[in-house]
């Protein structure tokens, strides 16, 4: 029973929020229509989050752009084994907020309010794989303060911190074991926490090669998230075992990895300009991770092995006329997570998203920025190998049992925003 309640809270280590397994980049509608590309890209205040040191090249002293979007995911899973489906269909309404201003000719400074992690998964209570999942709702704001310096009419370096705020809430069932129940109900536990806090740093540089060429890197340090003190509610449990399965709290540290971005623009024209962008993430930092509670029951683990993975982005902008700019992109975004490691709480594969959008000119200041982001995944048919099962060996050594099927997975977001400088 009690290698049973330490791994009732095992699988917190596969939310989202932080393994990034299921993150959709979400940030900015001008640079999102450009197929999420912006390292090189110095289009509006949304170079705060692409490339801060970009922040001096803008040419009004104030710039501001706010924007929102509705995520909408949908998965559906078949069983390999048995023949059994089930579906999630999930909304998230991912936001972002930048503004910049020019201090003086040489430097920038700017604020970058955006939620790169924040959606949720919800399977039907109880189902095929209600012991590795059945719900996430998980949320996080960063807030990058950023300054920015300019060296010339060619170069520029910028940079800041990144603060996190974050919560998640997190329900599974104990076991498959249909013994474990109540009433026809497995036994399941939430984990909620609240105000978990982490920081980092964002640095980047850009060249001005010449008038139409631009080169832009972007470095993202690790960041760790902390839970402390979160809480784990037990539910349906049969009385037999009511004496162990008792409200606890639990604390983790989870890992958000560094990754590295670099990119290049090309302005053909006055009316077209063409990006591209490479992303590496190192998630090889992502093995497992440990679980503390505040009890005597020992720490566990649950292994997740992400390899680190690069997307390729391209995008390009075509300037219609004065109130009208037309941009579309598409990018191939590949999967951390290896075989055998595969869990319906990060149900993706290899991506391969479509984006457009517009942004129209009400006035010399202010604009009207619309994008849209088709993400395909591959069709996938994989499992999760090592959910440790006490009631099917010797609670001193790992039983590993496996779940797995055929996963197909599919986002679209629509997106509003606007832009605003003087």
């Amino acid at each position: 029973m009690r290698k049973l309640f330490s791994l009732s809270l095992l699988t917190l280590a596969s939310v989202s929020m932080f393994a990034g397994g299921y993150r959709v980049s979400i940030q900015g509608q001008k640079q999102l229509a450009m197929g999420h590309t912006g390292v090189a890209v110095v289009n509006s205040a949304e170079v705060a989050f692409f490339n801060p040191a970009g922040m001096s090249f803008l040419d009004k002293k104030f710039n501001l752009s706010v924007g929102g979007n509705a995520l909408m995911a949908k998965t559906r899973f078949q069983s390999s084994k048995f023949n059994q489906t089930a579906a999630t269909d999930n909304m998230g309404t991912p936001f972002s907020i930048y503004a910049t201003y020019k201090i003086s000719e040489w430097v920038s400074a700017g604020l970058a309010i955006y939620t790169p992690y924040g959606s949720s998964v919800a399977w039907d209570q109880d189902w095929a794989g209600a012991h590795l999942v059945n719900n996430i709702d998980l949320s996080a704001i960063f807030i990058q303060p950023t300054i920015s310096f300019r060296v010339g009419d060619v170069f520029s370096i910028g940079g800041g911190p990144i603060l996190v705020q974050g919560s998640v809430n997190f329900n599974r069932n104990l076991t498959p074991n249909p013994l474990l129940s109540n009433n026809g109900s497995g036994t399941d536990v939430t984990l909620d926490a609240k105000g978990i806090t982490a920081s980092g740093y964002n640095v980047g540089m850009m060249f001005k090669l010449s008038k139409k060429v631009t080169l832009g890197m972007d470095y993202r340090s690790e960041i760790i998230m902390q839970a402390r003190g979160g809480s784990a509610k037990f539910a349906d449990v049969p009385t037999i075992a009511s004496g162990t399965f008792r409200d606890t709290y639990f604390s983790a540290d989870l890992p958000l990895p560094a990754e590295f971005t670099t990119g290049i623009s090309y302005k053909a024209s006055d009316k077209w300009l063409f990006a591209f962008d490479y992303n590496y993430t190192k998630w090889s930092v992502y093995k497992s991770l440990d679980v503390d509670f505040d009890s005597a029951l020992p720490t566990s683990k649950n292994l997740r092995n992400y390899k680190d993975v690069s997307a390729y982005r391209f995008g390009a902008q075509y300037k219609a006329s004065e109130k009208l700019t037309v941009r579309g992109g598409y990018y191939i975004d590949e999967s951390p997570v290896q075989q055998g490691y595969f869990a319906p709480e990060t149900p993706r594969n290899d991506s391969v998203g479509y984006t457009g959008g517009f942004t129209y000119q009400i006035n010399s200041k202010l604009g009207i920025d619309m994008s849209f982001l088709y993400l395909h995944f591959d069709e996938v048919n994989n499992s999760y190998d090592y959910f440790d099962d006490p009631t099917t060996g010797p609670s001193n050594s790992p039983q590993y049992s496996t779940f797995g099927g055929t996963y197909k997975s599919s986002v679209f977001s629509p997106g509003i925003g606007i832009t605003y400088g003087f």
